[in-house]
């Protein structure tokens, strides 16, 4: 599965608004809330704020990958977005976010959930990905840039 298989434009934001870690995550809730896989958005956010009472989700280098897994969706669902300025995360590299992909898969489907984390990493851990993520501005552009990435990465 490719992560741009899972994103569509409206899963997707430039400029996401936020002032705090709990900020951003509650907007990405709210934007997947909207997808008809996401059955109960409370249980959602519950899920993503349990798993990052476990370890902070800023994996560093202005990255942070909030994610959990509960019964509340029918299927992997997942949200983008570049924050509009640069968000203090608790990142285990202590340094702010800007680039924030949350990842919620359901209870049963751990190996596709495993799999998107992973190549999702792969791929941020790319600087140059990284920063163009930061010049682009509308959804469309963003989407774009992980096809073309996941295009020249994975299949070599």
């Amino acid at each position: 599965m490719k992560i741009s298989d899972i994103l569509t434009e409206d899963l997707v934001v430039a400029g996401l608004k936020g002032k705090s870690k709990d900020g951003v995550i509650e907007a990405m809730v709210g934007i997947v809330s909207h997808s008809p896989k996401v059955l109960d958005r409370e249980k959602v956010r519950a899920a993503i704020f349990e798993r990052e009472k476990i370890m902070s989700t800023g994996v560093g280098n202005g990255f942070a990958i909030p994610h959990g897994k509960t019964d509340a969706v029918s299927d992997i669902v997942a949200a983008f977005a570049v924050t509009e300025e640069e968000i203090d995360y608790d990142s285990l590299d202590e340094k702010p976010v800007r680039l924030v992909f949350l990842l919620v898969g359901k209870d049963n489907l751990v190996g596709p959930h495993i799999k998107l984390l992973s190549r999702i990493s792969r791929l941020m851990n790319k600087e140059d990905f990284r920063k163009r993520l930061l010049t682009v501005e509308t959804p469309k552009e963003i989407l774009d840039l992980f096809r073309q990435e996941e295009a020249s990465y994975f299949e070599l």
